[in-house]
């Protein structure tokens, strides 16, 4: 089978955000293979596509970053999606050209998305992080130090890989039980969650702090799509208006059990 005429699952809507291409760390290849196994009518590149600090520091731009870009815009070809590419903090530079649309891509500072019925406020976030809007520089030293814990991170799973363990994200366990982190979580998403209801909008879509979420607040909602560095996740909308969260480990092992089917139905 040809590998585009491989099956693909339809949403209304996929969300990805906190790619970081142009940094090491960013999970580029895996992301290519989940986008060419699904289809949608929109899709939201919710900020920090492009990791325009780290190309700054001598990142490393790669050909499955340019790849990345080529599916995307095949699908704007071939499925006639929409894109909608939202500025983050570290794609800042996009913001020289800020408004921008050509065909079915745009690229904009936050964007209301509307579906049945509801209207959804979508931002990147990172305008309710004190830190990345007001001290920059305290900022970029925390990026620099976060890098560091990654790359420690991947030497500790090349250790765990060699000896047959499974993937083990010590960066997300060190964020999880550090009672600031988890305290500025809370406080990130009351802040959106506040801002969002003010507007009546039905829910807040963002990104930045690298963790997923569904939250209901009554009639309201607050999601985050998460990242392409650690997650690897994405937020999804269904035709019937249901959103819920993917994981990239989940979308494998869907794929690996229906390759397993497979094989079975031949040799039966």
């Amino acid at each position: 089978m040809n590998k585009d005429d491989e099956p693909r699952k339809a949403y209304k809507t996929i969300v990805l955000s906190d790619i970081h291409l142009g940094a090491s760390e960013s999970k580029a290849k895996e992301l290519v293979r989940f986008l060419k196994r699904h289809t949608c009518e929109t899709l939201i590149l919710n900020g920090d596509i492009i990791d325009g600090w780290q190309l700054r520091r001598g990142g490393d731009w790669k050909k499955k970053h340019t790849r990345f870009f080529r599916v995307v815009l095949k699908m704007t070809e071939k499925q006639n999606t929409e894109v909608i590419y939202v500025r983050g903090n570290h794609d800042d530079f996009l913001d020289n050209v800020l408004p921008f649309s050509i065909g079915n891509f745009s690229i904009v500072r936050d964007y209301i998305y509307v579906s049945h019925g509801k209207k959804y406020f979508v931002l990147h976030g990172d305008v309710f992080d004190s830190i990345t809007t007001n001290m920059k520089w305290l900022a970029k030293l925390g990026d620099i130090g976060y890098t560091l814990l990654l790359k420690i991170n991947k030497i500790y799973n090349n250790y765990r890989i060699k000896r047959g363990k499974p993937y083990y994200s010590l960066s997300r366990e060190i964020k999880a039980k550090v009672k600031s982190a988890v305290s500025y979580i809370g406080d990130y998403e009351k802040e959106l969650v506040d801002l969002a209801q003010s507007k009546n909008y039905a829910g807040v879509i963002c990104g930045h702090i690298h963790h997923p979420a569904i939250t209901q607040y009554d009639n309201f909602v607050y999601m985050n799509s998460g990242d392409w560095v650690e997650s690897l996740s994405a937020l999804v909308e269904d035709f019937d208006g249901k959103w819920s969260i993917v994981t990239y480990e989940q979308f494998v092992k869907e794929i690996n059990e229906a390759e397993n089917n497979d094989k079975i139905q031949d040799t039966e």
